[in-house]
């Protein structure tokens, strides 16, 4: 098949810029896309055979509609992606590892060919994942692994619709498309929180218009409802997030010497072990935060299993990439009026500076926009 030369071909340009090291891991991903795309099979032919379920058919037939309203109400590319379907008889498509230092939470990044470098790594098996986050944890780092139910492959394939995806609530599954297929529309080299909040507000204001348009007002207001504590959440952790940069950014430890003596920070006092105490304590207190908005304070209990797990640095930072622009990329939309041709030019625009200055800008509108 085409696509498999063509990901065959993306093998061999990986291994000419890659080092033995790494290998094993192009190996496994160029293996895993290969998987999913062999799998894949026509929508249209899955609605016409008797043997598909008449709940999976429902689904299939909400799909097409999702991918034609993606590309002629929200100008999202137009292309095979989405008019396809596997299983993939997993309940995540791919598991991410995340790492960031002890004391830090700058996220550690992995630079790939044509993708640049992000704040993850990617593994279609979970136990691979582990492993190499299990590795990452013995060099000193936090680390969290976390299931992916759909990734965007930005145009090179015709993403499928996936068993991962299909099944959640109309709202959540149309925005998550909408988010993947906003990818293909923008998207810069090495510059996560830019492209994953750009999606993320896609999402958001696709899957609103969707539910408006065609959702019934139930199922809009359960939607918004859910979002509203989504970003009652965001909020949460962000606040922890600022009092742990103050923590690492202060009174910097003697990170020369082992971590468990108790070394004394140059020339400031505070040792290894009272910086991990406090880091401890702010987590400990944004559980409790959340146990008692859970309550009674409008968090529900949505994000129950999240905090069940333990806390760390690394369970941080798909927060920040994924929602740190959010706010300004919603702002940008609503002063255009929600046109997206505008909002889209805008974008790119942005897209096309350098990562610092096009992070200041989206900040300073935001703080404009604000006051």
């Amino acid at each position: 098949m085409i696509y498999n030369f063509r990901a065959l071909l993306l093998l061999l340009l990986a291994l000419g810029l890659a080092g033995c090291t790494v290998l094993g891991y192009y190996g496994q991903s160029i293996g895993g896309q290969l998987e999913v795309l062999n799998k894949r099979r026509p929508i249209t032919g899955l609605l016409d055979d008797p043997a598909t379920p008449a709940d999976l058919k429902l689904k299939l037939e909400l799909i097409l509609k999702l991918r034609t309203f993606a590309s002629k109400e929200l100008q999202l590319p137009e292309n095979d992606s989405y008019r396809s379907y596997a299983d993939l008889d997993r309940p995540y498509a791919v598991w991410n590892v995340y790492a960031a230092p002890e004391f830090s939470l700058t996220p550690k990044e992995w630079c790939f060919p044509f993708v640049g470098c992000v704040a993850y790594r990617g593994y279609f098996a979970k136990a691979e994942a582990e492993a190499y986050a299990a590795e990452l944890q013995r060099e000193g780092y936090d680390v969290h692994v976390g299931g992916v139910a759909a990734y965007s492959t930005l145009g090179w394939f015709h993403d499928p619709m996936l068993n991962t995806l299909i099944h959640r609530p109309e709202g959540e599954l149309a925005g998550l498309m909408f988010h993947e297929l906003a990818h293909q529309k923008i998207y810069v080299r090495g510059d996560s929180a830019f492209n994953e909040s750009f999606a993320t507000a896609v999402e958001l204001e696709g899957a609103r218009r969707w539910l408006a348009q065609y959702g019934t007002p139930q199922q809009l207001t359960d939607y918004l409802a859910g979002k509203q504590r989504q970003a009652r959440f965001v909020a949460l952790v962000q606040r922890s997030r600022a009092r742990l940069a103050e923590l690492y950014a202060s009174n910097q430890t003697d990170t020369d010497a082992p971590q468990g003596s108790g070394s004394v920070a140059r020339g400031q006092g505070m040792t290894v072990a009272t910086k991990r105490i406090a880091k401890a304590r702010i987590f400990s207190e944004l559980r409790a935060e959340y146990a008692r908005q859970a309550g009674g304070g409008g968090l529900g209990d949505d994000y129950r299993r999240w905090f069940e797990r333990d806390l760390n640095n690394a369970r941080l930072v798909p927060i920040g990439v994924y929602h740190e622009h959010v706010a300004a990329f919603q702002a940008l939309l609503a002063e255009e009026m929600g046109d997206w041709t505008a909002f889209y030019r805008r974008v790119q625009q942005l897209a096309e500076l350098p990562k610092e200055q096009r992070h200041t800008q989206l900040n300073t509108f935001l703080s404009a926009r604000l006051n």
